[in-house]
């Protein structure tokens, strides 16, 4: 490897951060599974600009600043030429600074809304396309108006309850708001509140586990209001099973679904290169696997990773092709169509298009 800027004959080193460990530990198997059949798919091809991609997965599931100090490190020996992943906001903040606009920085995940450092371009949903669309179609299809949320203590679910409130007609809507230490298992004080009861849907603003955990809590108690979640995959439907799942809706730009493009095609490919005991391709792997593809398609189009290249060019509306279908840029934003499921089982069913 060598430095940036001056490519080696044959490789492009990139980092991708996924959480091995924590609540959201979960999607890890299914993120390098996808991980793994995108780069057979760009190495199967011409690469990217001409060169083997290689990557290195680095545990997003620790404490923001150490994986952020482990970038840093990587990153002073000039051999890294972009950074990928699916994981927390508050991992990506620390990571932004370490990384200050060296190397082009796809984050997959949705996010907050926040405004990010040079080199950031946020591939995952902003909450105006995805949270806030969804609670907009419950209202509108259901008759939904006030909310519950139980949420994590960090940045992506402050700030994206944050917005739900300024979002409403009536801020009172929320009639009531918890926050919970990250890794939290046991939210019978919440369902115990009596506020609850006047709530007609809970956005759930937990990762990974959490929600399973949540979900399980729900149904033992007998609650049977609606619920809205974020952050599940289909990780986090098997791991609170059928039961848990009901009436549970998940705003995502991509299922696997014949709906939508390239979904039953995915799994095709995603089955012959894995087999049938592979785990899960969810939501979440989906979204490292749109994110390499991504960095290619955005490479060609640029014909390069420099970073001050790739904002020029999305100021003047570059656009891109992935297998998830054509994308572009609003500042550092993707532009993606976004979706409703319904939980079905421990699967999802699309019900609509909601952005």
């Amino acid at each position: 490897m060598c430095a940036f800027g001056d490519y080696p004959e044959a490789t492009l080193e990139i980092i991708n951060i996924v959480p091995r460990r924590g609540p959201a530990g979960i999607i890890a198997p299914s993120c390098d599974a996808a991980t793994a059949l995108a780069v057979h798919e760009i190495n199967s091809g011409t690469g990217i600009l001409g060169r083997e991609l290689r990557v290195t997965t680095i545990d997003g599931g620790r404490c923001p600043q150490v994986v952020a100090n482990e970038v840093s490190a990587l990153l002073a020996t000039g051999m890294v030429h972009a950074i990928t992943g699916c994981h927390a906001s508050s991992v990506r903040r620390a990571v932004a600074t370490a990384n200050a606009g060296r190397v082009p920085y796809l984050f997959a995940t949705a996010h907050e809304g926040l405004d990010e450092q040079p080199g950031v371009f946020l591939l995952g949903e902003h909450p105006a396309s995805h949270t806030l669309a969804a609670v907009r179609w419950l209202r509108r299809e259901y008759g939904v108006r006030r909310l519950a949320i139980i949420g994590s203590d960090y940045i992506w679910p402050r700030e994206t309850a944050r917005a739900v409130r300024r979002s409403l007609p009536d801020p009172a809507d929320i009639v009531l708001e918890q926050f919970v230490p990250i890794g939290a298992a046991d939210f019978r004080s919440f369902l115990r509140e009596p506020a609850l009861d006047r709530a007609d849907c809970v956005l759930i603003l937990l990762v990974g586990a959490e929600i399973a955990h949540f979900n399980r809590q729900f149904a033992a108690a007998g609650r049977t209001a609606p619920r809205l979640s974020p952050a599940t995959d289909e990780n986090v439907l098997l791991a609170g099973g059928p039961d848990a799942n009901r009436d549970l809706y998940v705003p995502s730009s991509f299922f696997l679904s014949d709906r939508l493009p390239d979904g039953l095609a995915r799994r095709i490919r995603y089955r012959r290169m894995h087999g049938d005991f592979a785990p899960a391709l969810t939501s979440f792997g989906n979204a490292v696997y749109e994110g390499m593809h991504a960095l290619r398609a955005i490479a060609e189009s640029v014909r390069s990773l420099h970073v001050p290249d790739l904002h020029r060019a999305f100021t003047t509306g570059v656009r891109f092709h992935t297998p998830g279908g054509l994308r572009d840029f609003h500042g550092n934003q993707a532009v993606q169509p976004c979706y409703l499921a319904r939980a079905a089982g421990v699967g999802f069913a699309v019900v609509d298009r909601i952005y």
